[in-house]
C-alpha cells in the first residue's frame, strides 16, 4: 500500500483568493435573499426555490470562510463543527439546485400542476437528507481534519478511515456527480420543449416570429438554460478532480492551480447565482438599480433642497413619497 500523501500546504495568496470568493458568494446570496424579502411581486415559485438555495449557499460560504481562516492542522471541536456545517449546506445546495431543475421540468415540459405537496417534498429531501447524513457522519466521527487533500483548509472526511470513500460519496460526491448528469439532461429537455413551443407559436402567428421585441428575451432565456448546468459543472468539477486524484494517491492533488480552482468552485456558487438571477435578470436588475439610484438621489439632495422645498412647496413635499401607480407598476417578465 502506498504511503499517504503529506498535508497540502496553503499559501497566503491562495487563502486570500478563496476568502474573496467566499465574500462574493456571501454578498451574492444575501442580495438574492434581500430581493426576495423586499419585493413580494417577484416571489414566484422558482424564485422561492432559489431563496432556499441561497440560504444553503450563504451558510456554505460562512462555514468555508471560517475553515480557510483557521487553516486547521488537527482535529478539534470547531473543526468538526465547521466540517458538519459545510457538509450539510454543501449537500443541501446540490439538492436545491436539482430541485429547481426538476420543478421547471415538471411545470414546463410535463405540464403537471404543482402545489404545496411538491414544495414540502423538496423541503424534506433537500434539508432532511443532508441533515441525516451529517448527523450520522458526526456521530460516527467521520468528519475531522483531512490535511486539505480533499479540501482547501476546511475539515471534511477522515482520510485515515477504512470506509473513507463511502463517506466522501455520501457527504457530497455522489450527489455532486448525480447533479452533473441530472442538470444537463433536464435543462436540455426544457430548452427543446421551449423551442418546440416557439416554433408552434410562430407557425400560427407569423408576426411574432419576426417581431424584434421578442428576440432578446427569448435569446436571454435560452442562454440561461444553457449556462445554468455549464456554470455548475465548471465550478464543481475541480472538487471532483481532486477527489479522484486523492483516491489514486497522486501528488497532483496538491497542485496550486487545482487547489485554488477547487476553493473557488466550492465557495462561489452563491455569487454565480446572483450574477445569473439578479444582475442578468432584467426585472430584478431594474428594480435594484432604481432603488440604488433613489437612495443616492435622496441622500445627496436632502441637505440642499429639503428646507427650501418645504417652505416653497409644502403640498409637494408632503406627497413626494406617495406611490405613483405609473412609476411603481411592476415590470414583470413572462420568463
Amino acid at each position: 500500500m502506498p504511503a499517504p500523501l503529506p498535508p497540502t500546504q496553503l499559501y497566503p495568496s491562495e487563502r486570500v483568493v478563496v476568502l474573496l470568493s467566499c465574500a462574493l458568494s456571501f454578498v451574492g446570496s444575501s442580495l438574492l435573499v434581500g430581493t426576495h424579502a423586499l419585493w413580494p411581486e417577484l416571489r414566484s415559485r422558482p424564485r422561492q426555490l432559489l431563496l432556499y438555495l441561497s440560504l444553503a449557499d450563504l451558510l456554505s460560504a460562512l462555514s468555508y470562510s471560517y475553515g480557510v481562516l483557521q487553516d486547521f492542522k488537527k482535529t478539534s471541536w470547531d473543526c468538526v463543527l465547521q466540517g458538519a456545517l459545510s457538509t450539510f449546506s454543501n449537500t443541501s445546495s446540490f439538492f436545491w439546485t436539482m430541485a429547481i431543475a426538476l420543478y421547471l421540468y415538471i411545470t414546463l415540459v410535463r405540464g403537471s400542476p404543482t402545489g404545496t405537496g411538491l414544495l414540502c417534498c423538496f423541503h424534506v429531501v433537500s434539508w432532511g437528507v443532508p441533515l441525516g447524513i451529517t448527523v450520522a457522519a458526526v456521530a460516527l466521527k467521520k468528519i475531522c481534519y483531512d490535511a486539505s487533500n480533499v479540501s482547501v483548509g476546511w475539515c471534511w472526511v477522515d482520510l485515515d478511515a477504512e470506509d473513507r470513500v463511502l463517506w466522501m460519496l455520501l457527504t457530497g460526491k455522489v450527489w455532486e456527480i448525480l447533479a452533473y448528469v441530472t442538470l444537463p439532461v433536464l435543462y436540455i429537455l426544457i430548452k427543446k420543449h421551449i423551442n418546440r413551443a416557439h416554433a408552434a407559436l410562430s407557425e400560427y402567428r407569423p408576426i411574432l416570429s419576426s417581431a424584434p421585441a421578442f428576440q432578446p428575451r427569448t435569446s436571454i432565456a435560452d442562454k440561461k438554460l444553457i449556462l445554468i448546468p455549464v456554470i455548475f459543472i465548471v465550478l464543481r468539477i475541480w472538487s471532483t478532480v481532486r477527489f479522484i486524484l486523492t483516491l489514486c494517491n497522486s501528488p497532483a492533488v496538491q497542485n496550486s492551480v487545482l487547489v485554488v480552482l477547487h476553493g473557488i468552485g466550492n465557495t462561489f456558487q452563491g455569487g454565480a447565482n446572483c450574477i445569473m438571477f439578479v444582475l442578468c435578470t432584467r426585472v430584478v436588475r431594474a428594480r435594484l438599480l432604481s432603488s440604488l439610484c433613489c437612495c443616492h438621489h435622496d441622500g445627496s439632495s436632502w441637505s440642499w433642497h429639503r428646507s427650501d422645498s418645504e417652505r416653497q412647496h409644502p403640498e409637494r413635499c408632503r406627497n413626494r413619497d406617495a406611490l405613483d401607480p405609473e412609476r411603481t407598476r411592476p415590470l414583470l417578465s413572462s420568463t
